[in-house]
């Protein structure tokens, strides 16, 4: 029980990194001379990479925008306010209730991932002919099947040690 107890926290501690990379770092669209992330824009010009702001209008609407970064940063907080519960839990209650707090925080942190990533999929860059979805793109549905196993996991553990 305690390799899996340590399994699982190693999984957690990977799905927070991912969410928190995918959050910070500039690469959710990318194009040769381009970064663009849900905070900014980098473009490349002169050897030297500059700071911009995200354009306005139709291409990028602000209400979408502002959702895609708040449900980025929920998904960030709920990740790493249950590995707290999760290891307060360990010690505090008893065996037929242990994972619950957890679970729903990490399924929470599962939902709001799935909304960040799902609405910049179906907003943003529909009609850019060149470019490619970055690697803090992928990592956002990669932490989102992380953090999805992991809830799916501590509601298990629950039943199991009931």
């Amino acid at each position: 029980m305690l390799i899996l107890l340590a399994a699982i926290f190693v999984l957690h501690i990977t799905a927070i990194i991912l969410l928190l990379v995918a959050t910070i770092d500039n690469a959710w669209w990318m194009t040769k001379d381009m970064a663009t992330d849900v905070w900014a824009r980098w473009i490349y010009a002169k050897g030297v990479w500059n700071y911009t702001d995200l354009p306005e209008g139709s291409h990028y609407p602000q209400d979408y925008l502002q959702a895609v970064q708040a449900s980025s940063v929920l998904a960030c907080i709920f990740s790493i306010l249950a590995i707290f519960v999760f290891v307060a839990q360990l010690f505090t209650l008893e065996k037929g209730q242990r994972f619950t707090i957890t679970g729903i925080f990490q399924f929470l942190a599962c939902l709001c991932i799935m909304i960040a990533a799902s609405i910049y999929t179906d907003r943003f860059h529909k009609d850019e002919k060149f470019g490619w979805y970055g690697h803090s793109f992928i990592l956002a549905w990669i932490s989102f099947t992380f953090t999805f196993f992991s809830s799916i996991i501590y509601f298990v553990l629950r039943k199991k040690t009931a």
